[in-house]
């Protein structure tokens, strides 16, 4: 007789990576997403006018100044802040419908949301620091994007000094020497988080039906 396993029931969790420019974040979430189909986006809320070919709802949940500081005094984001004359923030209840249905949700945010998210959710966060590995490398992968100007990248390079410093807040540590490498250490940091106790929220009926049957 051929028997079914059910999984066990787990709870989400927070998956965060965070980087100085250059340093790879974006590319190992890209990596992620396409072979992790447990994983999901988090899209933040923005005050700023949409770019051309941005959706909403998928790019970004594009908002007026009204609004998002409503959700924020209403305890509705996890994390925000202001850059430049922009709002950007975290909507809490996507992310809590997710975690409650065992889905893991990424977030590509800095230092300062981190601890923000810290503060409110720490027991569904785990942080993951994305380091360069030597600043002559994070300078040369920010000029072969060309995306910058060169005073753009002066600037990136003098932040990410600041940035940097911040890696003892963070779970794990990850050195970027190479791609792929950096990728399978993040996966297994997601598979060790998932098989963490406290999250197996199914646990207790699961142990409880084996032991009935012995």
């Amino acid at each position: 007789m051929t028997q079914t396993f059910v999984p066990v029931r787990r709870r989400g969790l927070m998956l965060v990576l965070s980087s100085p420019s250059g340093a790879g974040k974006t590319t190992i979430a890209r990596e992620l997403l396409a072979t992790d189909p447990q994983l999901e986006m988090s899209v933040s809320a923005t005050t700023r006018a949409p770019r051309p070919g941005e959706v909403d709802g998928k790019d970004y949940h594009f908002v007026d100044i009204a609004t998002f500081e409503r959700m924020v005094s209403e305890g509705e984001m996890l994390e925000h802040a202001k850059v430049f004359d922009n709002y950007y923030g975290t909507p809490a209840k996507p992310v809590r419908d997710a975690l409650a249905a065992g889905k893991d949700v990424l977030f590509d945010i800095d230092w300062q949301g981190t601890q923000q998210m810290r503060q409110g959710a720490r027991s569904d966060l785990a942080s993951i620091f994305i380091l360069p590995p030597a600043v002559e490398e994070l300078e040369r992968r920010l000029k072969s994007r060309a995306q910058d100007s060169e005073e753009v990248v002066k600037k990136r390079m003098a932040k990410a000094g600041d940035e940097m410093s911040h890696w003892p807040e963070y779970d794990y540590i990850v050195v970027n020497h190479q791609l792929d490498s950096s990728v399978a250490s993040v996966k297994a940091i997601l598979t060790a988080e998932r098989l963490k106790r406290e999250r197996q929220v199914g646990l207790p009926d699961f142990v409880n039906a084996l032991r009935s049957k012995t």
